[in-house]
């Protein structure tokens, strides 16, 4: 299943199932994004499901870019 990206008031709203079909792109596009500026904000609080893989990809990008000198904030409700 596809997951939609919304930017607005500079934070980009995740929607849908993330799993190890789409989490891939997510990070390529996160990783575009990053080239392009000092720092991303991604929501996570409309994911509606998301699975060890998913996970594990996003902490990997996560470790990846806090070793840069640029800013990765991830926000959700739990």
């Amino acid at each position: 299943m596809a997951i939609e990206i919304q930017y607005s008031g500079g934070v980009y709203e995740i929607k849908g199932f993330l799993n190890s079909q789409n989490s891939d792109s997510l990070t390529n596009h996160i990783e575009t994004l990053m080239k392009h500026s000092k720092g991303v904000v991604i929501t996570l609080n409309k994911v509606l499901g998301i699975d060890d893989y998913a996970v594990k990809r996003i902490t990997e990008f996560y470790n990846k870019v806090i070793s840069s000198d640029q800013l990765f904030y991830i926000i959700g409700s739990e």
